[in-house]
C-alpha cells in the first residue's frame, strides 16, 4: 500500500533521511534517490559548496511511491523539524519532465525575490536552458505555492526549482556520458552554490 503520510513513507524499507546543519540558507531534496533522479546529489553538492544546510529524503530504486510535497509535515520528522527551524530560506530541488519544457527550469515558491536572484545567477551558466521565474508562466501544479509545501515553511519562505531530465544528466543527450556528473549538472551546482553565497552576503 502506498504511503499517505511522511511517517508512513519513512517507515518503508529503503527510505531514509539526510541532514546537515550549516548556515541559515538551506537546500532540500525530499524526492531524492530513485524517485526524482540526481535531485539529492544536486542539493547536497550545492549545500556543501556554499556551506549551506541540507535536508533530503532518499527513495529506493524500482518505481518508489511519490508522496505529494504537502504531505511532508515537519511534525512527522525530527530531522525535517530541525532543518525548518534552523534555516531562514530554502531552495528545494525537484525533477520533472513535460513535453515542451525539456529545456526549462521552473522557479516557483513564495520567495519571489530569491527566485529572481537564483534565476539571474544561473542564466549565464546555463545558456542552453530557459529559466522561468515568472510564476504566472509556470504550470499551476508546479508552482510550489501551497502554504503546506515545505519550501514555504522557513521564516522567509523559499524557491522550488523543477529540473528537466537534461540538466540532471538523465536524458538521451547523455546516453554515452561516462564522466560522472554531466557538465550541465556541474554548472547548475556551481550556480546554485553561488546564488546561496551571494544571497547570504546581500542579507547579512
Amino acid at each position: 500500500m502506498a504511503p499517505t503520510t511522511l511517517a508512513e513513507l519513512l517507515a518503508m524499507e529503503g527510505v531514509h533521511e539526510e541532514l546537515a546543519i550549516r548556515s541559515t540558507f538551506g537546500f532540500m531534496a525530499f524526492h531524492g534517490g530513485g524517485l526524482e533522479a540526481v535531485t539529492d546529489t544536486i542539493a547536497r553538492a550545492a549545500a556543501e559548496e556554499a556551506n549551506a544546510s541540507y535536508y533530503g529524503v532518499l527513495h529506493p530504486d524500482n518505481d518508489p511511491p511519490h508522496l505529494p510535497s504537502t504531505r511532508f509535515r515537519p511534525d512527522e520528522s525530527q530531522m525535517l523539524t530541525d532543518f525548518i527551524n534552523h534555516v531562514d530560506v530554502v531552495v528545494t530541488i525537484h525533477g520533472f519532465g513535460r513535453r515542451g519544457l525539456f529545456t526549462s527550469l521552473l522557479l516557483g515558491g513564495t520567495n519571489r525575490d530569491l527566485a529572481t536572484h537564483v534565476a539571474d545567477t544561473l542564466r549565464p551558466r546555463l545558456p542552453a536552458y530557459q529559466l522561468i521565474d515568472d510564476v504566472d508562466e509556470i504550470p499551476q501544479n508546479l508552482r510550489g505555492l501551497h502554504p503546506n509545501n515545505p519550501v514555504n515553511l522557513p521564516r522567509q519562505g523559499g524557491v522550488q526549482i523543477e529540473l528537466p531530465p537534461r540538466v540532471r544528466g538523465s536524458s538521451p543527450l547523455w546516453w554515452d556520458w561516462e564522466g560522472g556528473l554531466t557538465p550541465h549538472t556541474e554548472l547548475l551546482i556551481e550556480g546554485l552554490a553561488e546564488a546561496a553565497q551571494t544571497w547570504q552576503l546581500s542579507t547579512s
